[in-house]
């Protein structure tokens, strides 16, 4: 069976999403406070760090990767048939690591996660202004359309919108990107997005 390493407020929420998406069957390993620095756990990560994967003798890291293998493995609709989509969905994966989640996360880490005594607003202004253009693009492609890729629900929706949640939450204004915010609450309204969550 699958193991699914990190916790609930981890990026292996992230691949819990996907695994539930997809029907899969697999166990949770939460790692108890300090559990990701422990010598079993580094043999499976050596960075040290969740989520880690472990399918069969697939041993992986890195969350959107994890999600991209777990959609073409076990398919189930997440994995787009033709060439041009499976290159989109991979085009949305990198830009969301690559052009969103380093301001979303930021954004997450002052208004949310930190300490209120510790909190810097002015860093997370900094990180919402860098955020707007990113949020306006991903708007505009998702004008008269319900899914970023094709015609359905797929792994590029969970990998853009694992990103995006945060902002939900954050106090971020979503009301210039109305066909965003509407994505958004409708692809973490999903039950599979629900389950991931509480674990």
């Amino acid at each position: 069976m699958i193991t699914l390493y990190g916790g609930l407020r981890s990026r292996a929420s992230r691949c819990a999403w996907a695994l539930n998406e997809l029907g899969v069957d697999y166990q949770r390993d939460l790692l108890p406070d300090g559990g990701h620095k422990k010598p079993e756990y580094l043999k499976i990560n050596p960075a040290g760090k969740a989520p880690a994967l472990k399918d069969g003798d697939v041993v992986m890291s890195e969350s959107l990767a994890i999600n991209l293998y777990l959609a073409r493995k076990y398919d189930n609709g997440l994995w787009p048939s033709s060439e041009a989509d499976q290159a989109a969905v991979q085009q949305w994966t990198i830009w969301a690591a690559c052009e969103a989640e380093p301001s979303a996360l930021t954004i997450a880490v002052e208004r949310f996660f930190k300490p209120e005594d510790q909190r810097d607003e002015a860093k997370a202004k900094e990180a919402e202004e860098t955020l707007k253009p990113r949020l306006a693009y991903v708007d505009s492609q998702l004008k008269g359309k319900k899914h970023l890729v094709g015609g359905s629900f797929s792994i590029a929706d969970i990998n853009v919108a694992c990103v995006l949640a945060s902002t939900m939450i954050t106090n971020v204004d979503l009301s210039p990107y109305p066909d965003l915010k509407r994505w958004l609450t409708e692809t973490a309204g999903r039950a599979a997005y629900t389950k991931a969550r509480e674990g």
